[in-house]
């Protein structure tokens, strides 16, 4: 008999893997990304650029509902040495580091409830064209 095993092919079936990717150009390769409610998100951030972080790293940060991004954006201006996120974490629900041209990073999450997320990447000057919708379905 065994007690207390649970398959680990079950706790897979709850893991979803999202990529995205970013570029040199200032671009997400995604404007929308749709996951399920009450499943653990695996986000890996590429950078397919050449750049270095320095010259134009990005990053990845999934706000909080009803979080508006261009406010969001102009409040970590100043936040270069924390990521450009704030120390407080209260309008974040997940968020990567920033990365340069040829790095990639993953980051493990819960879903949120349902409904529909912001995100960006939070690099002064980026938000403009690097940023959508995430949709909990």
């Amino acid at each position: 008999m065994f007690y207390g095993l649970v398959p680990s092919v079950h706790a897979q079936d709850l893991i979803q893997k999202v990529t995205i990717k970013s570029n040199d150009g200032m671009r997400f390769d995604l404007d929308e990304i749709k996951v399920k409610s009450g499943s653990t998100i695996e986000l890996t951030l590429i950078h397919t650029g050449k750049r270095t972080k320095e010259e134009i790293g990005h990053n990845f940060v999934l706000l909080n509902k009803e979080i508006e991004i261009r406010s969001f954006a102009m409040s970590v201006l100043d936040e270069k040495e924390n990521g450009y996120v704030p120390e407080s974490k209260e309008d974040i629900i997940a968020f990567t580091e920033v990365i340069g041209g040829g790095e990639s990073t993953t980051i493990t999450f819960e879903a949120p409830p349902k409904g529909i997320y912001n995100f960006l990447c939070s690099v002064p000057g980026h938000f403009g064209l690097m940023k959508g919708k995430f949709i909990v379905e």
